[in-house]
């Protein structure tokens, strides 16, 4: 059993950091000593963050992005295309997308994937929405940016199906070797992917 070193609150503080994704039990002591030891520099102005965010943090009623209004910073830009709308899994995704720039569109976000042996099915993600959105006459093509994993691929294949009777065109990311992927070190799946996806030159 381990000894408690430190009053309630850090010990609450240094639990809580360890729920964060990517943080175990000693990353987290160590966030939190980071932030104890800059208390006024960064432990009080994050704490002032994250309860501005939680006060105001809003999912966007178009898309389901989370920002602090709705629609969304992004579905409000003008400047975005608005014939195409990128689908992926989840906001982190999104947020990926955006920090790449590659793509100047708009999204919409499933809150994450079928999976059956979970009891995650269609009624469960932001589906029926994104099929209205479809339906929209400025929406000419969906791009399914869903992971390549078993269950995004049976997502993707749900999706194209609900998708036909709209008419729009859907499309997939292309899969295979990424750039600067050396094939030695690529696993079977990806080679099989680029294999199937490969381009006349």
């Amino acid at each position: 059993m381990s000894q408690k070193i430190a009053g309630p609150e850090i010990e609450r503080l240094v639990q809580l950091l360890a729920r964060l994704p990517g943080l175990g039990p000693r990353s987290a002591r160590k966030a939190a000593l980071a932030l104890l030891k800059r208390r006024e520099e960064l432990l009080l102005p994050l704490a002032g963050a994250i309860r501005a965010a939680a006060d105001k943090l809003v999912e966007c009623e178009v898309c389901g992005n989370v920002d602090t209004l709705t629609p969304c910073t992004i579905c409000r830009d003008e400047r975005r295309d608005r014939s195409l709308i990128v689908v992926v899994e989840e906001v982190g995704d999104l947020w990926a997308l955006e920090r790449a720039g590659v793509v100047k569109a708009r999204y919409h976000v499933l809150g994450g994937h079928l999976s059956p042996l979970d009891g995650v099915g269609p009624e469960k993600l932001n589906i029926a929405r994104l099929v209205e959105r479809a339906k929209g006459s400025e929406v000419s093509e969906i791009l399914l940016a869903l992971n390549a994993t078993v269950e995004g691929q049976s997502t993707a294949h749900y999706l194209t199906g609900e998708l036909a009777p709209t008419g729009v065109v859907v499309s997939r990311l292309a899969q295979g070797v990424p750039v600067g992927g050396e094939l030695d070190y690529l696993d079977e799946g990806t080679l099989a992917a680029a294999i199937k996806a490969r381009k006349r030159v």
